[in-house]
């Protein structure tokens, strides 16, 4: 009896939660609310065998610190393509007719200004919630997501898969911002920028209950998973709502070009009315067959696009030009100006980009600028009001030697940018280099940061990449800021950095112009750095989307007798410079060019391995049965909607011994 009264009360408040920050519409009073939550809180104090992880007593986080792990996304949180002009969403529409041949919906909605997070839910309850990260992996701080309001968690009803993800933004109200920032103020702590800078900051707080006293919200987007509800985007989220997620009601399937612009033309207007931040239109394929087709380019969806607004613009003066140079030597200008309120904060510097658009702008000290906002997030300015010229100082001059070491700048053929060439001998080079190596998605040293870096430079401790792994925790300890506990955890990421696979080490490195994924595919081209030390430019640039600029940069790296010393320091300390036999056997091609479905229970290997074996083995995956499907990967208890529909289209079904002969 006392058990269902506990349950009873849950219920009840999970009710009520649900009326006041989804709906907005409150079916009774605060007093009365707290009546009933403080009730439940008592009983639940009482009688601990009836804990609950998801009871909205939870809600109200702790005051004891956390540690948030990493996370591997089921499916990976890639970004959107960005554009800023009509004419670019036209051509969007036109690449999407010609990709897809038939008759398509589009479905648009809010781009909405926070920080993305994925909730996964299994049998209708909230099980994690893991941040973007960097799109592979995320923190998990379901801890601190359990204490927005707006996130169910428990679903209602009883229709929704058994297990799926949910995606959204995480977003710090107007009001609850200007509310911080004064209280910040009055304390004498930084101000936060804005809204999105406060949630994701909030978001990643140690103590959960000041998450909760921070009242974030959040609108929830796009769904995953194996077993959907409905074909279409906009169907999975309509059901979404009625399983208590907060959907915004600012969505609409358009039918043709005019009707997307329609829609943008009124939220370009309306959503200053909004209590949330937002900075754009997002523009999806409705249905989930022609997303499937239409597939994924290297860093977004085919399927997708975001429209972003104009930027804000304001009129200043140019009081300087000062000089940033940055990890791979690239010299930046940057404009110091009188500061100037815009898009919500106080801009104070602006980029300049290079010396061509300092030329193009006839730049003079003491000039009015106009100044925005890149996509409402960078400062440029775009132009120079030059009816006000009247005491201005001197025409603003790109300068010739670098300003941190005294080298002659040198700009290559067909670049836009100057370079400092004294890459292992000045300073923010250096530092740049420590830095990146140690960044998440290079060796994930957590620890050597910005500060740390600069501080273990300026005390001769770190000259170049290699001298980490010669780093004591004494050295450490005895750093200002430090201590024994940072010590530890600093050292004990850098033995762990050890493993790192050989493709992330090549991306940590550095080498100009080699991102990430120049590394990976560097990395399939040549297993080994020995090998790659030894490929010429040609042999460079017959692997995918390495052109004659990456090639010369990667010569130049291994001729280099000081990057050569580094390394053999680097391999002596036990770092990896091959590929493993898992990462070889991805360059199988078995399943090249075949789009594959699975669907139902394996008995030898798990559903996400065998999703690991297609993608390895050239094949595409996808979530639902079309006429472009392969064949399917049928397990037992295959869903019954997929089984009709592959017998509907003559799609062969594999079986689990089958399909592992075929690879």
């Amino acid at each position: 009896m006392l058990k269902e009264h506990i349950e009873s009360l849950r219920r009840e408040l999970e009710r009520h939660n649900h009326s006041y920050y989804v709906l907005n519409a409150p079916t009774i009073s605060d007093f009365e609310f707290d009546r009933l939550f403080k009730e439940l809180e008592q009983l639940e104090r009482e009688n601990p065998q009836f804990f609950d992880a998801n009871s909205p007593t939870q809600r109200i986080g702790s005051d004891i610190n956390q540690s948030f792990v990493q996370v591997a996304h089921r499916y990976p949180m890639i970004s959107l393509s960005n554009t800023y002009s009509q004419a670019e969403v036209e051509d969007f529409y036109g690449r999407l007719q010609r990709l897809l041949n038939q008759d398509f919906e589009l479905v648009c909605e809010l781009k909405y200004d926070g920080a993305a997070i994925s909730l996964v839910y299994k049998n209708g309850q909230l099980s994690r919630a893991i941040t973007r990260g960097d799109g592979e992996k995320g923190d998990d701080v379901t801890v601190n997501v359990k204490t927005i309001g707006s996130i169910p968690l428990r679903l209602r009803g009883n229709d929704f898969p058994a297990d799926f993800e949910i995606r959204g933004e995480i977003l710090m109200p107007w009001p609850v911002f200007d509310e911080l920032n004064k209280e910040r103020s009055r304390q004498q702590e930084p101000l936060f920028a804005n809204p999105r800078n406060a949630a994701s900051g909030t978001l990643k707080l140690q103590n959960s209950s000041i998450v909760s006293s921070r009242k974030l919200d959040a609108y929830l987007y796009y769904m995953l998973g194996e077993d959907l509800p409905a074909d279409t985007h906009f169907g999975n989220l309509q059901k979404a709502k009625e399983w208590g997620f907060k959907i915004s009601d600012a969505m609409r399937v358009c039918h043709n070009l005019q009707e997307v612009f329609d829609f943008i033309t009124y939220w370009d207007t309306a959503r200053k009315d909004l209590p949330v931040a937002t900075d754009g239109i997002v523009i999806k394929v409705n249905s989930i067959a022609q997303q499937n087709y239409s597939g994924l380019t290297a860093k977004s969806p085919r399927w997708a696009i975001a429209y972003k607004f104009q930027a804000e613009k304001a009129l200043t003066r140019l009081n300087s030009v000062s000089y940033q140079v940055g990890r791979t030597g690239a010299v930046t200008p940057v404009a110091n100006l009188e500061p100037v309120l815009l898009s919500g904060t106080t801009v104070k510097r602006a980029s300049l980009h290079n010396a061509d658009i300092i030329e193009n702008l006839d730049l003079h000290i003491g000039d009015m600028v106009f100044v925005e906002k890149g996509g409402e997030i960078i400062p440029k300015i775009t132009g120079v009001d030059t009816d006000a010229r009247l005491m201005i100082g001197e025409k603003v001059q790109f300068i010739k030697k670098c300003p941190e070491c005294g080298s002659a700048l040198i700009r290559y053929q067909g670049e836009a940018a100057h370079y400092c060439p004294n890459e292992n001998h000045c300073p923010p080079q250096i530092k740049g280099k420590i830095e990146h190596f140690a960044g998440r998605r290079a060796m994930n040293i957590e620890g050597l940061g910005e500060e740390t870096v600069n501080l273990l430079y300026d005390n001769n401790l770190l000259h170049n990449i290699a001298d980490i792994y010669e780093l004591t925790i004494q050295d450490l300890a005895r750093q200002e800021r430090l201590g024994n506990k940072s010590a530890r955890n600093i050292k004990t990421f850098v033995e762990n950095s050890k493993s790192a696979p050989y493709q992330r080490v090549l991306f940590a490195l550095g080498i100009r112009f080699v991102g990430e994924t120049t590394a990976k595919k560097l990395a399939l081209a040549f297993p080994s750095i020995e090998q790659l030390e030894q490929a010429t430019a040609e042999q460079l640039i017959t692997v995918d989307e390495v052109g004659e600029r990456i090639a010369k940069s990667v010569v130049s790296y291994f001729a280099d007798e000081q990057n050569i010393a580094m390394l053999n320091r680097l391999k002596g300390y036990g770092l990896q410079f091959s590929l493993s036999p898992e990462n070889l056997q991805a360059t199988a091609t078995a399943l090249a060019g075949k789009t594959i479905v699975i669907s139902g229970v394996f008995a030898k290997h798990s559903r996400d391995a065998y999703k690991q074996m297609i993608e390895q083995n050239g094949g595409k995956l996808s979530g639902s049965i079309s006429a472009k499907t392969s064949f399917v990967l049928a397990g037992e208890n295959m869903g019954p909607e997929k089984l009709k529909k592959a017998q509907s289209l003559n799609i062969q079904l594999v079986k689990e011994d089958d399909f592992l002969k075929m690879i």
